[in-house]
């Protein structure tokens, strides 16, 4: 027999409430997955995905079930709402997405991205933030670093950061030369462009936080950056908003040569 998993609980965030109701419904109606999918024009397996909570519901997919299910605006509402509301799993949802993207636009302010950093940059990052667990944090971080580079020349990084960047000492010298000298040869791979914005190109817009725009197979989603935690955005009018934000934020970058040059004025202080 096949197994059939239990609901998802819809009080953990909205996108489970939208979730549960999918299959509330769906079983409401006396409908298959696959009879499910017919409606909105997608497979079994996809059905499946939305209601575990793996795969997410786009507006077309709302505007499909509530049309078939004479439910006026309901799943659509849901929708607006789990888009809005804060999700306690943003962070996992937001690796996927990682996973998934052509092309991912990131502005940095304070710290090198992830994908870009050393792991002993990483480790001094590691230590100073409040999990208790740092091997598990470490571990975590790592994993999501070796997930970018094995996919190859599969996904591009546009990568906008702050002078402040190259100047903060992380780890003390050792690390800090090791990282500048991995950034400076990253930028020379095709896959990736890498531009400075300079302490005299004055005040920007960046000073509000970092920022990703995830190119993905059919659309674009976004990811906020803030303190203790940040905000995945998936409405197309704010991640179009984030996405001109970039755009100003790199308008005051040096081109990727003249970026190269700064690097590497940093990393002869630590000769």
């Amino acid at each position: 027999m096949p197994i059939v998993r239990e609901p998802l609980d819809p009080k953990i965030s909205m996108w489970y409430f939208l979730a549960f109701y999918l299959r509330f419904w769906r079983e409401k109606m006396g409908l298959s997955l696959t009879q499910c999918g017919e409606i909105m024009g997608v497979t079994r397996g996809t059905v499946s995905n939305f209601e575990a909570g793996r795969r997410r519901l786009q507006d077309d997919h709302a505007r499909a079930l509530d049309r078939h299910f004479g439910t006026g605006l309901l799943f659509q509402l849901l929708l607006w709402f789990a888009r809005m509301a804060h999700d306690p799993n943003w962070g996992k949802q937001l690796v996927k997405y990682e996973q998934e993207a052509a092309l991912i636009k990131t502005y940095h302010g304070q710290v090198i991205p992830l994908a870009l950093q050393t792991d002993e940059y990483t480790w001094a990052y590691v230590q100073t933030s409040t999990r208790k667990d740092f091997e598990a944090a470490m571990e975590r971080r790592v994993a999501r670093k070796r997930s970018f580079f094995g996919r190859g020349d599969d996904v591009e990084m546009w990568a906008t950061l702050d002078e402040s960047v190259l100047a903060r000492e992380v780890g003390g010298p050792r690390v800090m030369k090791a990282q500048l000298e991995h950034l400076l040869a990253t930028s020379d791979l095709p896959q990736f462009s890498i531009r400075i914005v300079p302490f005299k190109s004055g005040a920007h817009i960046g000073v509000d936080g970092s920022l990703q725009v995830l190119s993905l197979e059919s659309r674009d989603i976004a990811y906020s950056g803030a303190q203790n935690g940040g905000r995945l955005i998936e409405a197309p009018g704010e991640v179009r908003e984030l996405s001109v934000m970039f755009d100003r934020i790199g308008a005051k970058a040096l081109s990727e040569e003249g970026s190269r040059e700064i690097i590497k004025r940093y990393l002869e202080s630590y000769e």
